[in-house]
């Protein structure tokens, strides 16, 4: 039985010490159900990854999804085995990964290469007469679509799947569990892309059985260790263990994720019992919760920056000086300081540690300098006409807070910018009227600059296909960058994107490291991720 206040209060529960329950005996044998609060499931109202391209969605994907090479979630994010046992990079153009054997789909089919060629296939991913290469081999044996049934790709399937894969040429089957991927040009990270959110091997009967995509995207079939039972948008998911799942039976039955807006109805869900799990913690939040007893708060630096990103094409932008004056004029240290009590950071810009020898060693982001962003103002010759700011009500942790802040730090440097709240990114990127600043968050999906400057900033990129932000030099160097092999020449590619992107022309500007805190019962042995991902494999989960 969930326990509601008003049970636990009439057991004498006493609200300043251990307030819930435990909801499961230890000990017991019957696999528990538990409940999640989140600040929202999706965003595009669809379980499909190459749709749902966000931090929520990357919260749930791990449940229902593999891939060939899947990230350790519980440890360090390297590259482990997935649904492939093994691969052998066969040269700069082509990767051979031997498939698991015996691996169950949702539906009770086996896996087989056939399934990953269609994965990565016209009607999954690339959308009706995408030809790769005239002796391509990809698209000789898809299903024809039937538009009767709607089975079109929505516009944005098509152009993640571009993005995350520009060149592929072909993914063909060299035997039922040997699959292999050739590429039109050099690619030194085939292996990051196949490990990254958008390459999850999906079910070809369970899509092509589905009436129309949008069935498929709200009940999809996966291979991962929970299927979806049921999705109802912007209330609920509950996810049902598949006992058949190769890495293990799941230890936890049933996985309701309920959507909870309020960071104070999710923090009282959790004292009263109704919720196992809240997610999105604001770090204010954390002493309060971990002053019970009964709970605890996991969870800290992910491989995610928060950005604040500029339409260049709005009157007030067009002069980069004015963007750089924006760059100049935020104190991100009094951010992490204040808003964050110090529990993340201001990172070296748009890169992370992981990236190895592909990290730009002494580059920072802009230094905080108001005279600087005054002087850069008055040279633009700034008249104070407003900027508009499209603001979503804390989709990002502590939203609204730094919107806040950043627009008054602007104000000390003498530009107007306005903040427009706003419902959903619909509205964000709608182009009815003139866009300005937005907020925006990039996350290294894998180890390699590739994975966030390019993917995200790049020709094929959200922001230029968005309409807000191109720069032909950046261009010119993203595609060199994608083919080229020698990692010093790529090194220097990288480091002239960010002398663009963060000093020339900026086309947004890094605010600080994201982090992620999680609520929960004490008694629960989990532990988080360092990442948006929630991992509830065997070995991550018991009471």
């Amino acid at each position: 039985m969930i326990l509601t206040r008003r049970n636990l209060l009439k057991s004498g529960a006493a609200m300043g010490g251990a307030l819930a329950l435990p909801r499961f005996a230890i000990g017991q044998t019957k696999r528990p159900s538990i409940t999640i609060a989140v600040q929202q499931v999706s965003n595009s109202a669809s379980l499909e990854p190459l749709r749902e391209q966000s931090n929520v969605g990357t919260r749930i994907f791990a449940t229902i999804y593999d891939r060939l090479i899947n990230q350790d979630l519980p440890r360090s994010l390297d590259t482990v085995p997935g649904l492939a046992e093994s691969w052998e990079r066969i040269d700069h153009r082509t990767v051979e990964l031997n498939l698991r054997q015996g691996v169950k789909f949702h539906n009770g089919d086996e896996l087989t290469a056939d399934d990953v060629v269609f994965s990565f296939g016209a009607e999954r991913m690339f959308g009706e007469g995408y030809v790769a290469d005239s002796n391509a081999t990809l698209f000789t044996n898809v299903l024809v679509r039937d538009n009767v049934k709607g089975k079109e790709l929505p516009a944005e399937v098509v152009a993640v799947a571009k993005r995350n894969w520009p060149s592929i040429e072909r993914v063909e089957s060299v035997s039922k569990y040997k699959v292999r991927f050739v590429n039109k040009t050099p690619d030194v990270t085939m292996e990051g892309r196949m490990a990254r959110m958008g390459s999850e091997i999906v079910s070809q009967r369970g899509f092509s059985e589905a009436e129309s995509w949008l069935e498929w995207s709200r009940k999809p079939v996966g291979t991962g260790p929970y299927m979806v039972e049921e999705f109802i948008p912007d209330q609920k998911l509950v996810l049902r263990a598949h006992d058949e799942y190769w890495g293990g039976r799941p230890p936890v039955e049933k996985i309701t994720m309920l959507v909870v807006p309020e960071v104070a109805s999710r923090v009282n869900g959790l004292y009263s019992g109704e919720f196992d799990f809240i997610c999105d913690m604001p770090p204010d939040q954390i002493d309060g919760i971990e002053s019970h007893a009964a709970f605890e708060v996991q969870g800290g630096l992910i491989p995610n920056h928060r950005l604040t990103v500029f339409d260049k094409h709005h009157p007030q932008l067009v002069d980069p000086r004015i963007r750089r004056a924006m760059t100049h004029a935020i104190d991100r240290q009094l951010i992490v300081d204040s808003i964050w009590s110090g529990r993340t950071r201001v990172p070296a810009g748009l890169q992370w540690e992981f990236y190895g020898p592909m990290f730009i060693e002494g580059w920072t982001v802009p230094e905080y300098d108001v005279e600087k962003a005054r002087q850069l103002v008055k040279d633009a010759g700034y008249k104070g006409d407003p900027i508009p700011y499209r603001l979503l009500n804390n989709y990002y942790t502590n939203q609204v807070a730094t919107g806040q802040i950043l627009v008054e730090m602007w104000r000390q440097a003498g530009l107007n910018v306005e903040i427009q709240m706003k419902e959903n990114w619909q509205q964000i990127f709608d182009q009815s009227t003139q866009r300005g600043v937005r907020d925006w968050s990039n996350s290294a999906p894998f180890n390699d600059p590739i994975s966030s400057i390019v993917n995200q900033h790049g020709p094929n990129g959200q922001q230029q296909q968005a309409g807000e932000w191109s720069n032909e030099e950046m261009n010119k160097l993203s595609g060199m960058m994608e083919v080229e092999t020698d990692m010093a020449r790529r090194k220097a590619q990288f480091k002239r994107m960010l002398e663009i992107c963060e000093r020339e022309d900026p086309a947004y500007t890094v605010l600080h490291q994201n982090a992620t805190f999680t609520g929960k019962r004490k008694d629960i042995q989990w532990k988080a991720a360092p990442s948006f991902a929630m991992d509830f494999r065997q070995g991550n989960f018991a009471i």
